[in-house]
């Protein structure tokens, strides 16, 4: 059975920075080897946003629009399927709950690609 599952997060003040992690666990091996993992976010009223993508595959990067090179998504060494989000210079627009997703189909930051989701993970910057 397929799993995702966010670590990390937590409240920061305007201008620090957090790490996010995210595991995929019970993909086969076929399929392991050229996933996409992204990170979104969503906030209360606003649409789920693409913030962050991996692709396994041909191990490009995708980012969202405004991040100004703030985001940085990466594969962790030593472990399989398994990435991070590192975030700096945090604004308090930046406070979102922050969602891992997996794709065996392609890769980018349309959600629609995207077909396993985790519970998400509560990040909060203040002034």
């Amino acid at each position: 059975q397929v799993q995702v599952r966010e670590s990390g997060g937590g409240s920061v003040q305007a201008g620090g920075s957090l790490r996010l992690s995210c595991s995929a666990s019970g993909y086969a091996a076929r399929y392991a080897r050229f996933l996409c993992m992204g990170w979104f976010r969503q906030s209360p009223g606003k649409e789920r946003e693409g913030v962050a993508a991996f692709s396994y595959d041909t191990q490009l990067t995708f980012y969202g629009d405004g991040l100004n090179g703030r985001f940085t998504i990466a594969p962790e060494a030593g472990a399989q399927n398994r990435i991070s989000l590192e975030m700096n210079n945090l604004e308090p627009e930046d406070s979102a709950v922050y969602i891992c997703a997996t794709s065996r189909g392609g890769c980018g930051l349309e959600p629609g690609i995207f077909d396993k989701w985790g519970q998400g993970t509560q990040v909060t910057v203040s002034r």
